[in-house]
């Protein structure tokens, strides 16, 4: 994806708060008929570290707030474990509705609704990017990105630092991962210069 120069505003949370007004009232796909509310994303505006998922889910959906069920709050407790908490960060998706059924969302509809995000992206600003998941992986380094292969390595995109790790709801559903994910949390409390809190 190509980077367009981006005038930002001084007050990101003017800049937000209107780019939020603009995504609650997209009608780009047909989404926009199926969903209950619309998920902006929330957190930090200045937040160094930023989290990145594909789509809501029901309980999203139901709240109009990012990671709010099952895989919500254990992304909450790995967060916690790293000495930060929610407000800290910037959590968004690729997907601003959530697709029925929880489906993976559709090409058009990630080409519809990716702007949003890179808008996001550009006005926090964040220092380090967490991916979290395939679907994620797919959309910001193309299809042959595996996350089995990927996952716990650096990569580049936009000019930002990104770091892709397994969906915690991969994690509900395979525990054994949770250490190999919380490897790579502390790879990225490495690169912002913050120690390991200990257990």
């Amino acid at each position: 994806m190509k980077k367009d120069k981006v005038l930002l505003p001084k007050n990101k949370d003017v800049y937000l708060s209107m780019l939020g007004k603009k995504i609650t009232k997209c009608k780009r796909c047909a989404l926009n008929i199926t969903r209950n509310n619309v998920v902006v994303g929330e957190g930090d505006p200045d937040a160094r570290l930023m989290f990145i998922g594909e789509a809501p889910g029901a309980d999203e959906d139901s709240q109009g707030k990012p990671f709010v069920g099952k895989s919500g709050q254990l992304l909450m407790r790995i967060i916690e474990a790293m000495g930060l908490k929610r407000q800290d960060v910037y959590i968004a998706n690729i997907l601003k509705c959530r697709p029925p059924k929880n489906r993976d969302p559709l090409p058009h509809e990630v080409e519809n609704c990716i702007p949003y995000l890179l808008m996001q992206i550009d006005v926090i600003d964040p220092e380090i990017i967490v991916i979290l998941g395939r679907t994620a992986g797919i959309t910001f380094f193309g299809k042959d990105f595996a996350i089995t292969k990927q996952r716990g390595n650096f990569l580049e995109f936009r000019g930002k630092r990104v770091l892709p790790t397994f969906h915690p709801a991969y994690l509900l559903m395979n525990p054994k991962a949770k250490k190999l994910t919380w490897d790579d949390m502390k790879k990225v409390l490495k690169e912002l210069g913050l120690s390991v809190p200990k257990k």
